[in-house]
């Protein structure tokens, strides 16, 4: 199971750590992608991992556009606050100011990509490709909005918040995601092969998400291992909701869909695959 190194992915972990997965006979091993989205697409296109938690709009963009993989549940049931920031020796001072600048991005088809797209077509505005620059992760992005050779960079507000902190960075705004954020995905590969392995790892998945929630002593957890103040984790934990079951609503895939077409990110004459897992 693929990732990116944030805090949403703690219960996850430490259900591995308390070897919840393994109690139920799952062998679960967790690769950290730091690249993000579009680094783990594209894992599960060539099949180095078997499942992931990823955005909810990357997975949908890249099955349309091929990928062999289904949604098997929702995650995060809450949006995402995506930071909008810039360099500390930058001039830019406001986000409506950022659409005719140059955006680091990890890759084309991640959140730090597609969010800046849907957010200027959210304001009218519009992103040529050649205002994108591939940064890999976050470092990259750090080094190339600190030497200027970009000029903003959009990722999840609590993440950056320590580099705001300390100077490195200027949050110059915010953009929230119009869905909830984070699902699981996984390939049809490993749907075919292992569906009850597949449903059992759900299980364990979302009773640990339960779990976290119920409990206010995670929030100095979280603290501690990302390094984040207090009062930061405690407004992030309290506005974020897990998902403790499988559900996935199909107005909000259309809405998805949607958005995506209208940021010329799906064609309009895409056909649209089967997006979700039917379990039979």
């Amino acid at each position: 199971m693929g990732g990116v190194p944030e805090h949403f992915n703690l219960p996850v972990h430490l259900a591995l750590e308390n070897g919840l997965f393994e109690a139920r006979g799952i062998n679960l091993q967790w690769t950290m992608c730091n690249g993000g989205t579009g680094q783990m697409t594209s894992a599960l296109r060539d099949g180095s991992i078997d499942a992931c938690i990823v955005l909810t709009e990357g997975i949908i963009k890249d099955i349309v556009d091929g990928n062999k993989s289904k949604i098997i549940s929702g995650y995060i049931n809450t949006p995402l606050i995506w930071g909008v920031h810039t360099g500390a020796k930058n001039t830019l001072q406001h986000h409506s100011e950022v659409y005719d600048k140059q955006y680091a991005i990890s890759r084309f088809g991640s959140g730090s990509h597609l969010m800046a797209v849907v957010d200027a077509i959210t304001h009218e505005k519009q992103i040529a490709k050649a205002q994108f620059q591939i940064v890999s992760n976050l470092d990259g992005a750090l080094e190339s909005l600190a030497d200027l050779s970009t000029d903003v960079f959009y990722w999840e507000k609590f993440t950056t918040k320590p580099y705001v902190d300390n100077g490195q960075l200027k949050r110059i705004g915010e953009f929230v995601t119009p869905w909830p954020c984070f699902v699981i995905a996984a390939t049809d590969d490993i749907l075919r092969q292992s569906p009850e392995t597949i449903i059992h790892m759900l299980e364990v998945i979302h009773d640990s998400c339960r779990a976290f929630m119920q409990s206010d002593d995670n929030i100095p957890l979280v603290a501690e291992r990302y390094g984040q103040k207090m009062n930061d984790v405690e407004q992030w934990y309290h506005a974020t909701e897990w998902a403790t079951h499988g559900w996935i609503s199909n107005k909000m895939l259309q809405g998805v869909v949607h958005n995506l077409q209208m940021a010329e990110l799906v064609h309009s004459t895409q056909p649209i695959p089967e997006l979700v897992w039917r379990r039979k």
